[in-house]
């Protein structure tokens, strides 16, 4: 499983392991190398490494540079793919919702190598997916927003019914758009939930990050 440290990652894993025809197996997650924190996001790789235990499942991490060409992400994620599918791995599972384009670069670059993606949230009502990510019992935090869609103080703030009314007409509820990432603390297979400490909040490439360390139960 693509395992980006968010909700969608962890709602994705949660409605996977429902179908019989899957078994989850390892998660695998892309860091920036000098960082050593996960792309996109943010998240420390000590967080990662504590959501994949708390799930019980191996971390596979994949080093990109910042930045990173796309001909060096397709050459050390296909590296890192082809030993999974060496190992006996036969699916791919990703937390994408509806970017069209977004699934078809998935699926076209695990068909060569005989690899089925598998996107258990497509296609659905983002608006009421947010709803149940709460009453599954996911626990996520902002870790990271587009200041130009969403006010920076709302970065660092816990992902639930009152930050969902604060958002901005336009801004989907989810962040499909890349409005705003999240970390997860708990959800669904976790054996215990990860204390996060919320440290600085900091403007960066356009972007606003706001940091989570590890607390004493984490």
């Amino acid at each position: 499983m693509s395992w980006s440290s968010g909700k969608d990652s962890a709602m994705a894993l949660h409605a996977a392991r429902q179908e019989p025809a899957l078994e989850v197996v390892a998660l695998l997650s892309t860091f920036n190398e000098c960082a050593a924190r996960v792309a996109i996001h943010g998240t420390r790789r000590e967080v990662a490494r504590a959501q994949a235990a708390a799930l019980g499942l191996p971390l596979i991490e994949v080093d990109l540079p910042a930045p990173c060409p796309n001909a060096v992400y397709e050459e050390r994620l296909g590296a890192a793919t082809r030993r999974l599918r060496d190992d006996g791995v036969e699916d791919w599972i990703f937390g994408d919702l509806f970017l069209d384009d977004i699934r078809a670069y998935r699926e076209a670059q695990l068909a060569p190598l005989g690899l089925a993606a598998h996107f258990p949230l497509w296609g659905r009502d983002t608006r009421a997916l947010a709803q149940e990510m709460l009453a599954a019992g996911i626990d996520a935090r902002i870790v990271t927003l587009d200041p130009q869609r969403l006010p920076p103080a709302l970065c660092g703030a816990r992902f639930d019914a009152g930050f969902l009314a604060a958002l901005p007409e336009g801004v989907d509820p989810c962040g499909e758009r890349g409005e705003f990432h999240t970390v997860v603390a708990q959800a669904p297979g976790f054996a215990a939930a990860l204390d996060l400490r919320r440290g600085a909040t900091v403007a960066r490439e356009g972007f606003v990050y706001t940091d989570f360390t590890l607390g004493a139960a984490g």
